[in-house]
C-alpha cells in the first residue's frame, strides 16, 4: 500500500516562515557584469545605439525578484528534512504516477525541496495536475506561481518558466503580475527578448493587470528588439498606460525614450521625454543631451553642458557624468561646423573635471536596480538619562 507523505514534513513548510533563517546563511543572485563596448553611430546608420550583447542585467531589484528569501526558505526546508528530500520528491512524484490527489502543502514542499532541472520536470507535472484538478477552486492567499518562477530563475530554467506560462492548460494559474514579471526578467537577462515579448503577450491575453515593473521590462524589451513592430508596442502600451492613470516608471520613459531616438523619431522622442517627472539622474540627462544633438540644437547641447561642469566641487558633492558615446555624438555633429571648437574646449573641460565615463548609453539604461534601502532597526526607548542616571521626563528617545 502506496504512503502517504510523512504529516512532519508538510508542516515544516507550513511553519518555515517564522523560523529563525539567519543562521543558514546568505545566498543572493549571481549577477555577472562585463564591460560593454556600445559604440555611437550617430548620422551614418539609423540604430545609433550598438546593441550591447556582453551585458546582460536585471531589471528588477531583488525586492521584487525575493530570490534570497525564496533560498533562505529552501535552505530551512532542507535542514529539516535532511536525508529524507529524495525520499518526498519520489513520494509525490509516485502519487503523480497512480494519479491520486495532490494536495496543496505537498506542492508546497516539493517547491521547496527541488535542487535540480530533474526535479523540475516533476514540479512542472505536478503543477499541471494540481491546476487540472483545481482549476475552478481558488487556492487561497498563498500563491504557487511565483514559487515556481523563483525556481526556474535559480536554477537557470528560462525555457522551463516561459514555456509553461504560455501554455494554455496553465490558464489561471500564474494569475498575478509577479510570476509574468520574474520570467520576463530571466529571459531579458538571456537576450530571449522575443520569448520575453511572447510571454507579455500572454500575460495581456490573459487579463492579468500590469504594474510598473511590467511597463518596464516592457519597455525595455521592446527596445532591445528595436524594430518596427516592438516600436509600436512600446508606444501604445504606455499611451495605454496614461489613459487609464497607471504609473509609468521613469526608466520605462528612458527606455521608451531610447528606442525613439533608436527609430528616428525625435519628436516622440522629446515628447516621452516631457513625461518625466524628475530628470536629474544620469540617464535622463545623457539621453537629454542626445535629444538636442539628434535634433540640431547643438548650441542648446553645448550650453547644457557646459552648466555641468563642476570643476571645483567638494568631492563628496556628486557630479554629473555623460557618456564618451554620447560626447563623441556631438562631436560628430558639429564637425566642421561654427560651434566646433566650442565643443571641443566644453569636452576638454568635462574631462578634466572627471565627468566623462566610458560607461555607455545602454549599459545605463540596463541596469539592475539597487531596490529599497532596509532601514536599520527603531532604537529601543531609554528611560534613564545617561548623564544624570534619573529617569527621563521627556517623551523623546534621547536627549
Amino acid at each position: 500500500m502506496f504512503k502517504s507523505i510523512p504529516f512532519v514534513f508538510i508542516a515544516m513548510v507550513q511553519s518555515v516562515d517564522t523560523m529563525a533563517l539567519g543562521r543558514f546563511g546568505k545566498c543572493c543572485r549571481s549577477l555577472p557584469y562585463y564591460p560593454c563596448k556600445g559604440v555611437f553611430l550617430g548620422v551614418l546608420q539609423p540604430g545609433w545605439i550598438e546593441s550591447c550583447t556582453g551585458a546582460k542585467r536585471h531589471l528588477l531589484s531583488e525586492d521584487v525578484i525575493k530570490l534570497h528569501d525564496f533560498q533562505q526558505r529552501k535552505l530551512a526546508v532542507a535542514h529539516l528534512v535532511t536525508g529524507s528530500k529524495g525520499n518526498c520528491i519520489e513520494l509525490i512524484s509516485e502519487k503523480l504516477r497512480r494519479n491520486e490527489l495532490i494536495l496543496r502543502d505537498e506542492l508546497k514542499l516539493l517547491l521547496h525541496l527541488c535542487q535540480s532541472a530533474d526535479d523540475m520536470v516533476i514540479a512542472r507535472d505536478v503543477i499541471y495536475r494540481y491546476h487540472a484538478e483545481n482549476r475552478n477552486l481558488a487556492y487561497g492567499e498563498f500563491k504557487f506561481g511565483p514559487l515556481f518562477m523563483r525556481l526556474c530563475y535559480e536554477l537557470g530554467l528560462e525555457d522551463m518558466a516561459a514555456a509553461t506560462l504560455t501554455d494554455v492548460r496553465m490558464r489561471g494559474f500564474f494569475n498575478d503580475a509577479t510570476s509574468f514579471n520574474i520570467a520576463i526578467d530571466m529571459l531579458f537577462t538571456k537576450g530571449s527578448y522575443e520569448n520575453a515579448l511572447e510571454v507579455l503577450r500572454t500575460m495581456r491575453n490573459q487579463g492579468v493587470p500590469f504594474n510598473k515593473d511590467t511597463h518596464t521590462l516592457a519597455a525595455g524589451t521592446c527596445y532591445k528588439l528595436n524594430t518596427t513592430d516592438s516600436y509600436k508596442i512600446c508606444i501604445a502600451l504606455i499611451e495605454e498606460g496614461q489613459t487609464k492613470g497607471q504609473f509609468i516608471p521613469r526608466h520605462a520613459y528612458c527606455f521608451a525614450v531610447a528606442l525613439a531616438l533608436r527609430q528616428n523619431d525625435i519628436e516622440k522622442a522629446q515628447s516621452l521625454y516631457s513625461h518625466i517627472m524628475s530628470t536629474d539622474s544620469r540617464l535622463c540627462q545623457n539621453l537629454k543631451i542626445v535629444i538636442l544633438v539628434m535634433s540640431g540644437a547643438v548650441r542648446e547641447a553645448i550650453s547644457t553642458l557646459s552648466a555641468a561642469v563642476l570643476p571645483k566641487s567638494p568631492f563628496f558633492v556628486k557630479k554629473p557624468e555623460f557618456s564618451q558615446d554620447v560626447v563623441n555624438l556631438l562631436r560628430l555633429r558639429s564637425e566642421c561646423g561654427p560651434h566646433m571648437m566650442e565643443v571641443e574646449r566644453t569636452v576638454t573641460r568635462l574631462e578634466q573635471a572627471g565627468q566623462l565615463t566610458q560607461q555607455t548609453l545602454d549599459g545605463m539604461l540596463c541596469h539592475t536596480p539597487r531596490g529599497k534601502r532596509k532601514l536599520a532597526p527603531i532604537l529601543e526607548e531609554r528611560r534613564i538619562s545617561r548623564r544624570t542616571l534619573r529617569p527621563l521626563q521627556s517623551t523623546l528617545l534621547s536627549e
